[in-house]
């Protein structure tokens, strides 16, 4: 079986978020998909998967480890950013291939089954906090065991010509983040875990002062406080704060995660399947911190195919604390996806199925294709300054 070459499918999802997928194709038929995780920087990742077509057409799709380091290292510079994400896409079709030659499902190629399922926390939101309270609520009637949602903005929203643009000033954000989680906390009871997102919006000094606040109401962790340039932040919080920290979500390849791992400065590392470089760069990364006792939470803000791909490494790995999962798989996309991974209370799990278990329709991805990926929304502080979304 040999490579024969690469789809780029963009589409449009339900939620109005664009999803960019690759189709590797062979000369026996079969093909599988994958999943880029940052959508937002999309006509360079075109580029970036294109030009890496080039070096695995022709090759064998059982060979990852083989191709995964000439995609990584053929241009001798590393390649990072996004060239690890288009490397990501490339790679989890791979394993997807894999799978459905062997008539298996990825989970069992990537070490077996340890768990029959993976537990998952949701988006939750609200521009109120009865809004978000409320959407707390719905998550715990329908099953979920954990609620999440992100650092409150401090300013009104507005419409632009580039999106939303919206105010966050860390000292206003921090009691409006511990009000939020009280009032949580009352409403969910002492059994749900509670997770927040600071998404890397927050010097060392502003994340220890809300990590004091947040203590009381006893989260499961608190997600990705400073910015991921440098890993080496990490090691000033970890010895002032006393709350689990979870991080890791914009890291690519395993020397990013070295340090924190290697320190014990997380408790959960957020890999991202579709940014860290794929499944093949994801099972050392889990393997690596299974020797020192991190557990994972991989980061899925994606489609069904970035499920897939999550929940497969956690069902073959030990050390697992949560999983992200924006909403039920099965709910969402249907029409694009009729195909996808299994759901229960909570839970989510992969089908008996070969491969990674989604498929597409491409009829209806044609009718839903999107040209552009757009821009992130934009957060200002008080003064006008930029600070991360």
């Amino acid at each position: 079986m040999k490579i024969t070459g690469v789809k780029n499918i963009h589409v449009m999802s339900e939620k109005g978020r664009p999803m960019l997928l690759v189709k590797v194709e062979t000369d026996v038929g079969i093909h599988g998909l994958g999943e880029i995780g940052r959508m937002f920087w999309g006509p360079a990742i075109v580029n970036a998967v294109n030009h890496l077509t080039e070096l695995i057409v022709g090759e064998n799709p059982f060979s990852t480890e083989k191709i995964w380091q000439h995609l990584w290292r053929r241009a001798f510079f590393p390649a990072d950013g996004v060239y690890a994400c288009a490397i990501s896409a490339i790679d989890i079709a791979l394993w997807d291939i894999k799978g459905k030659a062997l008539e298996m499902p990825v989970y069992e190629l990537l070490g077996g089954p340890v768990r029959d399922k993976v537990v998952c926390y949701p988006h939750n939101d609200g521009r109120t906090n009865d809004e978000l309270t409320d959407s707390c609520r719905r998550s715990v009637d329908e099953g979920w065991r954990f609620v999440r949602w992100g650092l409150p903005e401090t300013g009104s929203t507005i419409a632009t010509e580039f999106g939303k643009e919206g105010v966050l000033e860390p000292v206003d954000a921090i009691p409006l983040a511990a009000e939020q989680m009280g009032l949580v906390r009352q409403v969910v009871g002492p059994n749900v875990q509670i997770c927040i997102d600071v998404h890397t919006r927050m010097d060392t000094t502003h994340a220890v002062s809300l990590c004091k606040e947040l203590e009381p109401f006893k989260p499961f962790f608190v997600e990705d406080p400073l910015r991921s340039e440098s890993p080496t932040a990490y090691r000033a919080l970890a010895r002032r704060v006393n709350l689990p920290v979870a991080a890791g979500e914009q890291w690519s390849g395993k020397w990013a995660f070295k340090e924190v791992i290697e320190e014990g400065l997380i408790d959960y590392a957020r890999i991202d399947v579709c940014n860290v470089g794929g499944l093949t760069e994801a099972l050392k990364i889990v393997h690596s911190c299974e020797t020192h006792f991190i557990d994972i939470a991989p980061h899925n803000p994606l489609g069904p195919v970035s499920a897939a791909a999550c929940v497969a490494l956690c069902m073959a790995s030990t050390n697992v604390g949560v999983q992200e999962m924006p909403v039920a798989p099965g709910t969402v996309d249907v029409d694009l996806f009729p195909q996808q991974i299994g759901w229960k209370d909570g839970y989510a799990f992969c089908q008996e199925v070969p491969g990674l278990g989604v498929e597409i329709d491409e009829d209806v991805a044609e009718h839903r294709r999107t040209v552009g990926s757009g821009f992130s929304p934009l957060l200002r502080r008080n003064d006008g300054a930029f600070t991360n979304w």
